[in-house]
């Protein structure tokens, strides 16, 4: 095949859209992706030859099945599930499982090709998988959050395994979610085995697995900062969310001497100029985590200055640093601009693809600096792969020594981002770099494999 010959980007983006009716998280996905892969294989013939991307593009499998469960009332409740299986190039399949009404195969699909690039790029042989159900764990009993899983598992641990396929927590599934799981899968197949990650400290877990994501999205900011001779510290930050990822990127801002100023949930979002403290944030942590209760009730809490936002997102907030760690497109073009025209230099993101195409392309134009998912919130999975070894070996690892390898891990994912991203004129992009990077090693380990 000539160079001339290859597919245009339109062509196959046409193609995506074609075989994928109706997905428009997981177009946009490849989208995004695909932009960078296409101008970096044009003269790379063994790619285009073996359609490398257009395999990456096509999931491996997605498997979809119906759960039973039974309510507190005795109601029979039938939900949807699925494990999206897109590619186990470079190791098992390894993602996260979503609980909430807005998973979609879409959405997971999406979530599975992102997983892919992102576990690529932290060095670890782990492939790309992701999984969930539309069920809302929100208002659910305990007792009805355990038959739930355990119905989900009943069907999900046949196509799971230590060295198949290694799930994890994602929104809505905490240790708890994953524990109920965990008990399921020991049950039926009765054995003890590594076949999920995130689980209690009990039962084979990780210390430093809960802080992880915010954690590494903070230190891959760290990084993309002592790039421009900047750092954290007097810095202020808005952070959206206030589950695990938003309340530890916000903890270790505050360690390393930055201002936190909001956090979020869906009904809209704290403001505090005084800055929200670690006793603050603590509140925050019970009051969403224990309590599962409104982050309104800051207000009353704390009182000063302090404001909740109905309905409303925080990127109109003033600041230096942005951090989206809540959920996809969270983040438009006009909000993107907003925080580019109010001063802000860097963004990190926590969650996957918060910031749409038009945010993405405001921040690259503006050159500041901007840290897509797949290379910033790397951290989580980071700290699984790890979680992984550690059970694999049957031991467990002191904490000091996994926070100096999950802060190896973000610099390193860092560095892998500069070598294709970075430009003449000393500047990053860090789209392109996390792209390319990811791309790359999963690509030559399918080139080695032939055609399967």
């Amino acid at each position: 095949m000539a160079i001339s010959d290859h597919v245009g980007f339109e062509d196959f983006m046409t193609g995506v859209e074609r075989r994928n009716p109706h997905q428009t998280e997981f177009v946009q996905a490849v989208r995004e992706v695909a932009e960078d892969i296409f101008d970096y294989i044009a003269d790379k013939e063994k790619y285009h030859e073996y359609q490398i991307l257009r395999r990456i593009a096509e999931p491996d499998r997605v498997v979809s099945f119906r759960v039973c469960w039974e309510d507190d009332s005795g109601n029979i409740r039938v939900q949807r599930g699925w494990r999206v299986q897109n590619n186990n190039s470079i190791g098992p399949y390894k993602g996260g499982i979503r609980f909430h009404p807005s998973v979609t195969e879409s959405v997971l699909k999406f979530l599975a090709f992102e997983q892919t690039f992102k576990n690529s790029l932290t060095g670890l042989p782990l492939g790309g998988g992701k999984g969930g159900s539309n069920f809302n764990p929100k208002g659910k009993s305990e007792h009805e959050i355990m038959r739930f899983c355990q119905s989900f598992m009943t069907e999900l641990y046949r196509h799971v395994g230590e060295d198949t396929d290694v799930p994890a927590g994602d929104i809505g599934v905490g240790a708890r979610e994953i524990g109920f799981m965990f008990g399921q899968y020991k049950r039926i197949t009765n054995r003890f085995t590594g076949v999920l990650t995130g689980k209690g400290l009990e039962f084979g877990g990780s210390l430093v697995r809960t802080e992880a994501t915010g954690y590494g999205a903070v230190y891959f900011l760290e990084n993309m900062l002592k790039h421009i001779n900047s750092s954290v510290e007097g810095k202020s930050a808005v952070i959206s969310g206030s589950g695990n990822v938003a309340t530890h990127a916000a903890e270790k801002i505050l360690q390393l001497g930055g201002k936190v100023l909001t956090l979020s949930d869906s009904q809209g979002f704290i403001h505090d100029p005084d800055g929200i403290n670690q006793e603050k944030l603590d509140w925050v942590k019970r009051q969403k985590g224990v309590l599962r209760g409104p982050l309104s009730a800051y207000t009353d809490e704390f009182g000063g200055g302090s404001s909740f936002n109905s309905g409303e997102r925080p990127w109109g907030v003033t600041c230096d640093i942005a951090m989206p760690c809540a959920t996809q497109n969270e983040l438009v073009g006009q909000e993107a601009e907003t925080l580019v025209k109010n001063g802000c230099m860097a963004v990190s993101e926590g969650a996957n693809m918060p910031t749409d195409l038009d945010g993405i392309k405001v921040f690259k134009d503006a050159g500041i600096c901007y840290a897509p998912g797949k290379a910033s919130n790397a951290g989580g999975v980071a700290v699984s792969g790890l979680e992984m070894s550690q059970n694999s070996e049957r031991i467990s690892w002191e904490e000091e020594t996994l926070q100096e390898q999950l802060q190896s891990i973000m610099k390193g994912i860092h560095d892998r981002c500069l070598e294709y991203g970075e430009k003449e004129d000393g500047k990053v992009d860090y789209v392109k770099g996390a792209n390319i990077a990811g791309f790359v090693k999963v690509a030559d380990a399918m080139l080695a494999y032939g055609v399967v």
